[in-house]
């Protein structure tokens, strides 16, 4: 019998935003995945032991794949770490792999998820709290109301095009891409607000778009209405 994969989000920094499953999740499996060389460079890892001390007691399997744009490349970089994956998985053991915020949202994960299911293993997706929802609950204020829109956008690429939707805009991922966001929202006069590193001890937060810095982590996330 083949084991089972599961992607598991671990929320957007702070350990008690870790959900039940999640944690039940991780205790459970035979393996812990995570999208690093080592452990201690993993922050998804760090968050989860935060929760759950005896994670450092589990095997870990390091998944690194590089964040590049060359598709063919990429594709290649998926397909090797599905591979290993499904040699444990061939054996019959559990696998949770450690993702940040929810594994549904730009995450390394659903890649794998797609290839391994259409090697028809097993595989559950088990959903976490996503850093723009925690960024609004810090923030102490909602995001859309009534039959307002809501558009995710990863600003590692042009951003310039959306910023006329209606609705609020979250754009994801901000900090290599923060200067030329700034001067987007400040030509276009947007309120907008901006967290970095959301629930983690290093938290930043920038309540208006001129006090934004030139750059940021890549755990920058922006809010503009």
């Amino acid at each position: 019998m083949f084991g089972k994969l599961y992607g598991v989000g671990v929320g957007p920094g702070d350990p008690e935003l870790l959900t039940l499953k999640a944690v039940r999740i991780i205790n459970e499996c035979d393996y812990i995945a995570i999208p690093c060389d080592k452990k201690e460079q993993c922050l998804s890892y760090a968050i989860a032991l935060q929760a759950i001390p005896n994670l450092a007691n589990k095997p870990i399997i390091p998944i690194n794949i590089p964040m590049i744009k060359d598709e063919v490349i990429s594709k290649q970089n998926y397909q090797n770490a599905s591979q290993n994956l499904i040699s444990y998985l061939e054996q019959g053991l559990t696998i949770a792999f450690l993702t940040i915020g929810d594994p549904t949202i730009y995450s390394t994960y659903l890649y794998l998820h797609e290839i391994i299911m259409a090697n028809h293993f097993e595989c559950e997706i088990i959903s976490g709290i996503t850093s723009f929802c925690a960024a609004a609950a810090t923030l102490n204020k909602g995001l859309v109301k009534k039959d307002e829109p809501l558009h995710l956008i990863p600003a590692s690429y042009p951003v310039e095009e959306v910023l006329d939707l209606p609705g609020t805009k979250i754009f994801m991922k901000s900090g290599k891409q923060l200067s030329s966001i700034k001067s987007a929202l400040l030509a276009k006069n947007l309120s907008s607000k901006m967290i970095a590193n959301c629930g983690l001890e290093n938290e930043v937060i920038y309540q208006r778009v001129e006090d934004f810095p030139e750059e940021s982590s890549y755990y920058t996330l922006i809010i503009t209405t």
